[in-house]
Order: structure tokens, then C-alpha cells, then sequence
């Protein structure tokens, strides 16, 4: 928005300046004659004032929705190979989760997220060991490829160090916005380690509005001697233990294949466009390879969450960039786009992307209507277990009671 807003400035700042010259010049021009130079001038500047292009404009600023905000700060060190497992195999039943968060007005929150690694010695010392993987994003694809990219290898794990990091670094926006904005910081150390003081990285996060939730990997009441529940308190978060070890169980069900088979045809509807729609739709297709690889049930679980809300790609997809008003296809040169539409006029680019969009809304609702059958063989089949006690599990609950908190309810 800082070029809209500097044109706008220098748009009032010429009119200011013809203002003070035509007065000058015409001391006793009538004030009907003012009156018309006057709207002249207005007219002039808001002829002079474009709109500012789709990816210069915040979804904030567009739709001014809720955001749920949720930083992972993951220890990466040697012991934590499970912990990665657990993050990577249940990222999707977290956002198929999400999406299905309401505002009070019925509308569906804005979610990002972020990621960070601490503790691994192929982080900078400089930086205390700490690594941003991304920052706060839509991109589900991107949360995806930066958690199969996760590498293990020992370090020192400075708890203070990494929050700190993630206070500072992120766009969390107001303090007194009406946003969920949640840190969940996983490991197994101590949780005073490091120079930074964690207790003064918690004070920060108060006075941001943002919660810290701290999850301990291994045996409760080792955690609490840990200062794991100490960390969650000073910030009125809430301590939370998982065995990272432990696998997570995918239940096979007889509407897999249809999912995944609808998956395909719905990977058909995506028309890439710019600089970056190339290797966009590439990352997409990488990390549908990545889901087959770690289960058929994820791969499901993947396809359901692209046929939610929550997965947009509107800086690449064309589809998903005529939704908004802002877009204009008259400005997308031919040349970034692909070449079933190269040499077609504009309109009939229009028709094609409209056609593409009917086909997405249609199999998305028969991937959520069989998905439905899905959830529910997969609850009559569940196996007998004690409490769940997964990342997946343990995150969820905590942005349940923080979005009821901001009457986001699910």
C-alpha cells in the first residue's frame, strides 16, 4: 500500500499547489468560478489515483476478516525426528480442522501461519540457533514443503531465544485487533536455556496480545521441573505434553480412491499466470508427491483441504484471482500465461477461466460430500485408545479456546 498511499499524497500536493496558484492569479474571480476549479481539481485526483494492483493489497485490507494467527516453533535437534513426523503427518487434518472456524458474522477467519526451527547446529550460533522456515502465510503449500524440508541435527535449544525471534520478526498486527494470535513452541530441554530470558520474551508477547502454549515432548511432570508449564503461565498460556515418538495412525477407508482420483481431475482446474505461476503449480504438484509418499489417508486428507476455503492461490491461479474484484485479466501478459491461452482474446481467456472455475466448485463438492461417508466409516472404525495426547490434538484444543475467546467458534 506505500505506492498508492505516496501517489495519493502527491496527487493532494499538486492540487494543493495549482489551488494556491489559480487563487493567486484570480483574486476576483466570482465564487461560481471558484467553485468549478475547485471540483475540477477533485476530479483531477481522483482520475490520478489508481487502484492499487491485487498483490499490493493485504487480505485484511480487503475483506477486514478475523485472522487466526499461530506460530510453530519446532526444536530440530537430534532427538525430535518424531516430532517432525507428527507435524508434517497432521498438518492437513489441522487446517480440514480450521476450516471450519466461523466468525460471529458466519464468515470463515483468515488463518496463517508460521514456522520456525530452533536448537539444530546448522542454524546460525549467531542467531542463537534459530531459523525462520517462513513467515506468516496462506500458502498451504509452502507450510507443507517447509515441513517435509525439516532436517534433525544436534544443537542447543534456547526457548527464550527462538520466541524472542518470532515476536520480533513476524507481522502480528495490532495488539488490540480482535485477531487469535497463539505461539506454540515443542520440545524436550530445559526451558530456561540460553541467554535471552524466556520470562522476558513472555512479557513481550502480553503486551502484543499474543498467547504462548508450550508442548513438552515426553513425561508431564518431567516438563513442569523443565519450567515447560512456567513458560505457558507467564503469558496465560496453556502447558501441554505429547509423545513425539509415537506414530500417527491413518485409517484406510473404501472412499479413498474416489478422493484421490477427484484430486487429480481437481489439480486440472488450476490455470497458473506470472512470474511465479510456473513453479507454484509445480510446488503444488510436489507436495501432493509428498502426501502419496507418507500415506493414501493423507494424501486424502490433502485433498479434502484443497477443496476448502482455506486454500487459495490467487497470486498464481487464475481461478482463484477472478474472485476478487480488484483483478483485471487485461492486465496479464500473454506471455505469463500458459499456452492453451495464449493467442485467445481477452474474453475468451475469461470464458475458459470460468469454465475451469464450474468445474473446481463441482468436484470440490463431490470430494466434500464423499468425504462426509469418509469421517464417518472412519468413527465407526476408530480403535479403542487412551486419551490422544498428539501435536495435532493438543494444538487444536488450544485454538478452540483461543478463537471461543474472540467468538470464533468451530
Amino acid at each position: 500500500m506505500r505506492k498508492s498511499s505516496s501517489s495519493a499524497l502527491a496527487v493532494l500536493l499538486l492540487g494543493g499547489s495549482l489551488w494556491a496558484s489559480c487563487k493567486n492569479s484570480t483574486a476576483n474571480t466570482s465564487s461560481a468560478t471558484k467553485s468549478e476549479m475547485s471540483t475540477s481539481i477533485r476530479a483531477t485526483e481522483a482520475k490520478s489515483v489508481k487502484k492499487p494492483p491485487l498483490s499490493l493489497i493485504s487480505d485484511k485490507q480487503k475483506d477486514g476478516l478475523q485472522s487466526i494467527n499461530v506460530a510453530l516453533l519446532l526444536d530440530t535437534s537430534n532427538s525430535m525426528d518424531g516430532l517432525i513426523d507428527q507435524a508434517k503427518s497432521q498438518l492437513w487434518n489441522i487446517i480440514n480442522e480450521l476450516a471450519n472456524a466461523k466468525t460471529k458474522e458466519g464468515k470463515l477467519p483468515k488463518v496463517q501461519i508460521a514456522l520456525y526451527d530452533y536448537g539444530n547446529s546448522k542454524n546460525s550460533i549467531t542467531k542463537g540457533y534459530v531459523r525462520q522456515v517462513n513467515a506468516l502465510t496462506t500458502d498451504l503449500d509452502l507450510i507443507s514443503e517447509s515441513l517435509f524440508g525439516l532436517k534433525t541435527s544436534g544443537g542447543n535449544e534456547y526457548c527464550g531465544q527462538v520466541i524472542q525471534t518470532a515476536l520480533d520478526d513476524l507481522d502480528w498486527g495490532d495488539a488490540d485487533a480482535n485477531d487469535v494470535q497463539l505461539i506454540f513452541i515443542a520440545g524436550n530441554e530445559g526451558f530456561d536455556q540460553g541467554d535471552l530470558d524466556y520470562k522476558d520474551a513472555c512479557k513481550k508477547a502480553k503486551k502484543k496480545g499474543i498467547v504462548i502454549h508450550t508442548i513438552f515432548c515426553g513425561v508431564k511432570e518431567r516438563g513442569v521441573k523443565l519450567l515447560w508449564k512456567d513458560g505457558a503461565d507467564c503469558s496465560n498460556g496453556t502447558y501441554m505434553n505429547i509423545q513425539q515418538d509415537k506414530k500417527t495412525v491413518h485409517i484406510d477407508t473404501p472412499y479413498d480412491d474416489q478422493i484421490e482420483n477427484l484430486n487429480k481431475e481437481l489439480n486440472k482446474t488450476y490455470v497458473y499466470y506470472g512470474s511465479k505461476g510456473v513453479s507454484k503449480k509445480a510446488l503444488q504438484m510436489k507436495q501432493d508427491q509428498n502426501a502419496n509418499r507418507t500415506s493414501k489417508a493423507y494424501m486424502v486428507k490433502r485433498a479434502v483441504s484443497k477443496s476448502s476455503k482455506l486454500y487459495k492461490n490467487s497470486s498464481w491461479d487464475l481461478v482463484d484471482a477472478t474472485e476478487d474484484e480488484s483483478f483485471a485479466m487485461e492486465s496479464i501478459a500473454e506471455e505469463s500465461l500458459p499456452d492453451d491461452l495464449k493467442g485467445m482474446s481477452v474474453e475468451q481467456r475469461k470464458d475458459y477461466v470460468e469454465q475451469k472455475a464450474k468445474e473446481r466448485k463441482d468436484i470440490q463438492k463431490q470430494i466434500n460430500q464423499i468425504n462426509i461417508k469418509r469421517r464417518q466409516y472412519i468413527k465407526e472404525n476408530q480403535p479403542k485408545k487412551k486419551k490422544d495426547n498428539s501435536l495435532e490434538k493438543v494444538m487444536l484444543e488450544s485454538i478452540r479456546k483461543e478463537a471461543a475467546s474472540k467468538e470464533i467458534s468451530f
